[in-house]
């Protein structure tokens, strides 16, 4: 029988002072050079990222990284939370099984960093990237390529920023969607791309309508409009979800089925 363990959750701080910065969603970038305490005797875990050069979306941080905790604790896996992008070591990054950027954003890892994890990622590890992980802020091509896979042209602004909008599951059988309706509504701020991903290789398990909801001026991606995909990195597994921007989303019963499914799926648990 599986052992479950507790999920344990170490908020590494950043040296960004987010509550000083004039504008606590653009917090001044840092980056991090010393490898936080990962805890003595973790092992196969999840680690969860939510460092931000760029855009914060305290809207659903930290409330997010919790319940991505307590997801990783049903699967059985201990989670490690942090903030700081220094983590990625190649020895650090060999206590985990699964790594989640949880809207990480910006440009926030060194080149040594970027090489640890492309080498945990080509030897099998697992990756989620959620909602600004998949935005334009990253500038380190092979993630563009293998993770986001198309360029990123925006959401709606203004009242529309956030809208209902009909999500259609492309692929049911798909291991990730697994008891996810085939349709659902939720609102969520909506990411649009200069191209659909499944051009870039990505396989696509869910779209969004657009007859559904307004993507304003310029980010009209028509019926081949992605919001959760998979790819491959070497031998690793990647699911992408631009679903998140609120906190809510993280309390959705069907969206938390998915994130849970996409766990399992790239731990190969």
């Amino acid at each position: 029988m599986l052992q479950i363990l507790a999920a344990s959750v170490a908020l590494a701080a950043s040296p960004v002072a987010i509550q000083g910065a004039p504008d606590p969603h653009r917090p001044t970038p840092v980056i991090d050079t010393t490898s936080p305490d990962v805890p003595a005797g973790l092992r196969n875990g999840v680690l969860i990222v939510s460092k931000t050069n760029a855009w914060r979306h305290l809207e659903h941080i930290p409330h997010s990284n919790r319940v991505l905790a307590d997801l990783a604790g049903e699967a059985g896996r201990a989670a490690f939370v942090t903030e700081n992008a220094a983590v990625f070591t190649d020895a650090a990054l060999a206590r985990f099984r699964v790594v989640i950027l949880n809207s990480a954003s910006g440009s926030f890892l060194t080149v040594d960093q970027r090489g640890a994890l492309d080498r945990w990622l080509s030897r099998g590890g697992g990756l989620i990237a959620l909602h600004a992980a998949a935005d334009g802020s990253h500038d380190w091509p092979r993630y563009r390529e293998r993770v986001i896979g198309a360029a990123y042209a925006g959401h709606p602004g203004g009242a529309d920023q956030f809208q209902a909008a009909r999500v259609i599951v492309d692929q049911p059988r798909h291991p990730v969607m697994r008891g996810v309706p085939r349709e659902w509504a939720p609102i969520d701020e909506w990411y649009s791309y200069k191209a659909s991903p499944r051009g870039g290789g990505m396989a696509v398990l869910a779209r969004i309508d657009e007859a559904s909801y307004r993507p304003g001026a310029g980010r009209a991606m028509g019926a081949d409009h992605p919001i959760v995909w998979t790819s491959r990195w070497g031998r690793g597994r990647v699911v992408t979800s631009t679903i998140g921007h609120l906190s809510a989303a993280y309390d959705d019963p069907v969206y938390r089925r998915l994130l849970a499914n996409a766990l399992r799926w790239v731990a190969r648990h």
